[in-house]
């Protein structure tokens, strides 16, 4: 006999991450400081394990290997918890791109934007981010830090 699949369980985090909060803040950009008292406010705050990647191979490029282990520590100390790739997840991102990806919709979303599109989505939490491409999607915002706004 078979059986319905199971609906995606709730992630459990107050605070969907996207890679260019992070980066902004670990390259000192003007923003870090309102991305840190965000984070600061949030109790679970939570990055998508493709997003880590994608931090790490910035941050790496950016800074070299002493900027990757203090990315590293950073994820720690503020208690961002790395949420695994499943199934479900990655099928999600790829529905996301379809409908927000870049030359396909005014939003641009790249393959990282796409995971912490859906990572916000599923937990139904807010998003933290940089740049305008999530303001063009239907993604709760964490704070205002458009690039217009900056």
């Amino acid at each position: 006999m078979a059986t319905s699949p199971k609906p995606a369980p709730r992630l459990v985090i107050d605070l969907a991450v996207d890679t260019s909060a992070l980066t902004a803040v670990l390259l000192g950009e003007p923003e870090a400081a309102a991305i840190l008292h965000r984070l600061a406010a949030a109790t679970r705050p939570g990055l998508c394990a493709p997003n880590r990647t994608e931090l790490l191979l910035v941050i790496q490029s950016r800074l070299g290997d002493p900027g990757v282990e203090r990315a590293k520590q950073f994820l720690r100390m503020q208690r961002i918890r790395t949420i695994p790739l499943d199934e479900a997840l990655a099928d999600a991102a790829a529905d996301a791109y379809r409908r927000f990806g870049k030359g396909l919709h005014p939003a641009g979303l790249n393959f990282g934007d796409c995971f912490s599109y859906v990572l916000a989505i599923r937990a139904q939490a807010p998003l933290l981010f940089k740049g305008d491409d999530f303001t063009q999607t239907d993604v709760r915002s964490a704070a205002p830090l458009a690039a217009n706004q900056t």
